[in-house]
């Protein structure tokens, strides 16, 4: 351990270390076992941070953004940061709703919270099965297809945009660009460019021509979002349906597929898909750990003393399988930590939102290719090596060719 100021971390876990990265639920519950619901960790580069994985422990810092804040300037070692660090993205701060704090959040989150609540739940649906339909159009002839970047990735950021209003020339180029700014770290700066560009032609637009759109309800909204602040938050939108829905339908398509108790039933009813989605969210959510508060002052947690800002990393999938939560659990429960708690939780009703985007999919897909299945074994499956997200590296699936429809 480098840092001098940090005695309790000197022989703290590495969260890089390839064991964690092979199997983080299993790794977490070693450590529960050996250190507790709070354990001292060490990120990339040994910058020190507390990792929460009881329960209990993360529902006490979701429940308190005056202690436990969510603005990175926050962070008291952010000097210390490579400007290569791996987690970068999530510490760098941005104008964005996602960092705001107080009154500040409750206005731009309210505004967000407001807008997505008048989207018409039908409409929606039938949005997304269109979307979904005319993904599984380009590989139901073929007999074989690679359900993450063919289906999962293809659905939410399409449905998302097209509930802004963006124009349909205009989709296709946010897209591209959104794809490259994920996937593409040396083109990065360019795609994120001409992100900002389409979404600021968007907000401008719907400025002076409004529509019966998310974007338009946004900008009009009560709140008076600036034009950058509405452009920060719906593309703060679209990142987190990108990465959660997506995320999302293919861990359910996985499960579905792996799992006795859904293999029997593929097409055995919506109630075994919502089962299934539900199961992912306690066992597999697509963000399992979040960098996410910081200790606004010095205080006491699980026994630790925590210093002002401190980064607190929350263990999403360890606190769900915290053994005082496993206690008569059933798939049925939506207690789980998957859209995050309190002031900086997934705001309402994004995660009503989300279910339909990913549920719709995944019945669209299996009422499309009834007879899908797994093209390799099971455990030949991999899940990307990253700590912070829970996705498959690939899901290669076979099915019989479909006709044109």
């Amino acid at each position: 351990m480098t840092n001098p100021g940090y005695p309790e971390h000197a022989d703290a876990v590495r969260l890089y270390e390839p064991e964690v990265l092979d199997d983080p639920a299993a790794f977490f519950e070693t450590l529960r076992r050996k250190h507790g619901p709070v354990v001292p960790v060490l990120l990339d580069a040994d910058l020190p941070a507390w990792l929460v994985l009881g329960y209990r422990e993360l529902h006490h810092v979701t429940s308190q953004p005056r202690l436990f804040a969510r603005d990175p300037r926050r962070w008291n070692q952010h000097e210390l940061v490579p400007h290569d660090w791996p987690s970068r993205p999530h510490v760098v701060h941005q104008p964005s709703v996602v960092f705001t704090e107080g009154e500040e959040r409750r206005r731009r989150a309210g505004a967000i919270g407001d807008a997505l609540d008048e989207i018409d739940r039908i409409e929606l649906t039938q949005l997304c099965e269109k979307v979904s339909d005319l993904a599984i159009d380009a590989f139901s002839g073929d007999g074989a297809a690679d359900l993450v970047p063919q289906f999962a990735h293809r659905i939410p950021a399409q449905v998302i945009a097209r509930l802004f209003g963006l124009p349909e020339p205009d989709v296709g180029t946010l897209l591209r660009a959104i794809f490259q700014a994920m996937n593409d770290p040396a083109n990065r700066d360019e795609a994120e460019l001409r992100v900002g560009e389409v979404m600021g032609r968007l907000v401008a637009g719907k400025r002076i021509r409004p529509g019966h759109d998310l974007a338009t309800r946004l900008v009009k909204h009560e709140a008076g979002l600036t034009d950058p602040e509405a452009v920060y938050d719906m593309l703060s939108l679209l990142i987190a349906a990108q990465d959660n829905c997506a995320g999302w339908i293919g861990n359910t398509m996985r499960l579905m597929l792996v799992d006795d108790h859904f293999q029997m039933d593929l097409q055995g009813g919506r109630s075994s898909v919502a089962e299934a989605l539900n199961q992912v969210l306690w066992m597999d959510p697509p963000a399992q750990n979040l960098p996410s508060r910081f200790a606004a002052q010095d205080c006491e947690l699980a026994g630790h003393r925590i210093r002002r800002g401190d980064m607190i990393v929350m263990s999403l999938v360890a606190a769900n399988a915290d053994p005082q939560v496993q206690r008569g659990h059933t798939t049925a429960n939506r207690a789980h930590m998957a859209f995050g708690h309190g002031e900086y939780g997934c705001p309402f009703p994004a995660p009503e939102l989300a279910e339909i985007i990913s549920k719709t999919a995944v019945e669209v897909l299996l009422d499309r290719l009834p007879d899908i299945r797994l093209a390799v074994p099971p455990e030949e499956l991999r899940w990307r090596r990253n700590i912070w997200n829970r996705m498959l590296e690939a899901l290669p699936v076979a099915f019989t060719p479909a006709l044109g429809r």
